[in-house]
């Protein structure tokens, strides 16, 4: 599909649901072209470089300056994250209005403006390391956990993760 004579990727988000409601999700992020840059796995564990500890500090700055946000089983790979993020309520919008023009895509207290913000603070700190090239990919996956079958299986996921990092078809 072509907006402004552009190719446009649909968004798989769910569209009936309300991503600034409690819920818990599952969120991988991953850097710009799956660069390498976090660390690296060696015999099944991650070692992170200087990069990716700051990666994993702003990752769990997450919870601490959101009082409505937990954060379960994650792991800092080479070139993503992936993290279980608990939105425990609805935070209630403390935004000014700006005369109707609205300097984010995202609406305050969802998942999308969470992480974005996450995105935006540990790329600015990474940036001041004179690593001036890192981007994040431009969007991020999702997935809302709705049971606990579910839940006990994405924490395996991410708990095996670095033992599984040579199988993983990002892996260079």
């Amino acid at each position: 599909m072509k907006f402004k004579n552009k190719y446009r990727i649909e968004s798989v988000r769910l569209r009936s649901w309300d991503y600034a409601s409690p819920g818990w999700y599952f969120v991988t992020v991953c850097t710009k072209n799956k660069e390498n840059i976090f660390g690296d796995v060696i015999a099944g564990e991650m070692y992170l470089s200087e990069v990716g500890r700051i990666v994993s500090e702003e990752w769990m700055k997450t919870a601490i300056i959101r009082s409505n946000i937990l954060l379960d089983e994650w792991v800092v790979m080479p070139n993503h994250i992936h993290g279980i993020l608990v939105i425990t309520e609805r935070m209630p919008s403390v935004e000014t209005p700006r005369r109707g023009v609205s300097t984010s895509k995202w609406k305050p207290g969802t998942l999308g403006a969470i992480i974005n913000q996450f995105k935006s603070i540990s790329t600015k700190r990474i940036r001041r390391t004179g690593t001036t090239a890192f981007a994040w990919q431009p969007r991020f996956y999702d997935h809302i956990i709705r049971n606990e079958d579910a839940l006990s299986q994405i924490r395996n996921y991410i708990h095996n993760n670095p033992q599984k990092w040579e199988d993983d078809k990002y892996f260079r």
